[in-house]
């Protein structure tokens, strides 16, 4: 039987990144976005709602995203769904759906850009930088509501 999982998502961070690397060496980031829906009432009133998700990100993907991203920073990111199950000490299950990144691409802002501009994207003697500023992709926004307008 065929099957189709694939999530896209744009919103902000809700926390900076949490990295971490496992015993294996591979890179683990952690982040969390909100992603906000404006719609009527039947009261014609404008209602938001608001989502907020949990997202796992692995490897070169992970370090670019610890490196560049902090809380209240808009975020493009395609991935797919995975449910999380465990058990409490209590002995109840629990269960959560996240997402697993598989591409992203950040989102322009002025103060993006103006960091971006500053940062040195040619790369060190320490480590290679992930991409050059000019391979920077931002996708389409519906406006700048995104900049510092985050209310966490």
């Amino acid at each position: 039987m065929p099957s189709f999982n694939k999530v896209i998502l744009l919103g902000n961070l809700t926390r900076d990144p949490e990295m971490r690397t496992a015993n294996s060496g591979l890179t683990i980031c952690k982040l969390g976005i909100a992603t906000s829906r404006v719609s009527k009432g039947n009261d014609g009133e404008n209602r938001e709602e608001t989502v907020f998700i949990d997202v796992d990100v692995f490897g070169k993907q992970a370090e670019i995203i610890g490196r560049y991203f902090t809380k209240g920073r808009p975020i493009f990111i395609e991935g797919r769904l995975r449910l999380d199950q465990w058990e409490t000490s209590a002995g109840e299950k629990r269960s959560k759906l996240c997402v697993v990144l598989e591409n992203f691409q950040f989102i322009s802002s002025s103060r993006f850009d103006d960091e971006v501009s500053d940062a040195n994207f040619t790369g060190s003697n320490s480590a290679p930088a992930p991409f050059k500023k000019d391979e920077i992709a931002a996708a389409p926004s519906r406006s700048n509501t995104f900049d510092e307008d985050v209310p966490f």
